[in-house]
């Protein structure tokens, strides 16, 4: 069977380091008080200088290079975000102009969270059918622009950041399955205009409820039993969702990826920031199970499973 893979991956995240008693200094909180709550002790916040759209053609320009392929062989570029700095013309079309990825088509998803899953499953597609060999997925977020600094119960989540990844033919690996589902119903529950909005208790409840059960059913997919994941890199939001998820799973601590310390909520960019740094860490090798999981506005969850080859 075709199958789709993993051929490159690549990060960008600002220089810039915001730690908990820095924001000590803007709003009424401790870092004790953040840490214990949501595992987050700093995140990196963009300079001014510094768009959406930069921070993924950053991340992009590494996995091209990583996948062993030209700009000019990619077919497709998809950017997962939230932020862009206008409707039009898009994050991707940007991007794909700074890389001179000239065969491209390009367009932005929306997502929020889930939107670099939803992005992985929609490239998975076109690849499939073999109208393009090559696509570029891309989830970066500018977060920081949409931020309320006043408000201390949301802006001690979010970070800046982008990660992209080559997509393309691999042999009998690569993506086995994939889980994709959304509730609007809860959409009023993580809002982002003008800035972002969070009923935290709502968006925990899902977020622990969502996320056991759309790894389940992408294993299920996939023919693959929970006692056989290698590897589980979840959307970075908050340590505890990730614990519950992690102990409903049947997961040990050092099968599971946390990056939330250090980088925040990135949305988009968290998925791939996190497996990025699991593979530098040399977490994650050669014929492993990993599943990749996300959830977020919308609502929107989804996961996808795969057998790494890269």
């Amino acid at each position: 069977m075709k199958r789709i893979g993993i051929l490159g991956i690549g990060k960008y995240v600002p220089l810039n380091i915001v730690t908990n008693h820095d924001l000590e200094k803007l709003v009424d909180t401790t870092d004790e008080w953040i840490q214990t709550r949501t595992g987050i002790s700093e995140r990196r916040i963009a300079e001014s200088d510094i768009t959406t759209t930069d921070m993924a053609y950053y991340s992009a320009v590494e996995a091209i290079e990583k996948a062993g392929i030209k700009p000019e062989d990619v077919g497709l570029i998809i950017v997962a975000t939230a932020t862009a700095e206008s409707a039009f013309p898009s994050v991707s079309s940007t991007v794909q102009d700074r890389l001179g990825a000239m065969n491209a088509a390009a367009f932005d998803l929306s997502a929020a969270c889930t939107g670099f899953i939803y992005g992985m499953t929609t490239a998975q597609q076109f690849l499939l059918t073999g109208m393009y060999k090559y696509a570029l997925v891309i989830g970066a977020e500018k977060l920081s622009n949409i931020i309320n600094w006043e408000d201390r119960n949301t802006c001690v989540l979010f970070g800046d950041g982008a990660g992209a990844v080559v997509l393309g033919p691999a042999k009998g690996k690569g993506i086995l399955s994939s889980d994709l589902g959304s509730d609007g119903s809860g959409g009023k529950h993580l809002d982002s205009e003008p800035t972002i909005t969070m009923n935290g208790r709502e968006v925990f409840k899902f977020a622990v409820r969502q996320l056991p059960v759309t790894v389940c059913n992408s294993l299920e997919k996939a023919g693959i039993k929970k006692e056989e994941v290698d590897f589980l890199v979840p959307h970075q939001a908050n340590i505890r969702i990730i614990d519950y998820a992690r102990e409903k799973l049947g997961l040990e601590k050092d099968k599971v990826s946390v990056t939330v310390n250090k980088y925040g909520n990135t949305s988009a960019a968290s998925i791939p920031l996190s497996l990025y740094e699991e593979i530098e860490n040399k977490k994650i090798n050669k014929d492993d199970i990993v599943v990749l999981v996300g959830f977020g506005g919308g609502l929107t969850w989804g996961a996808i499973t795969l057998q790494w080859d890269y």
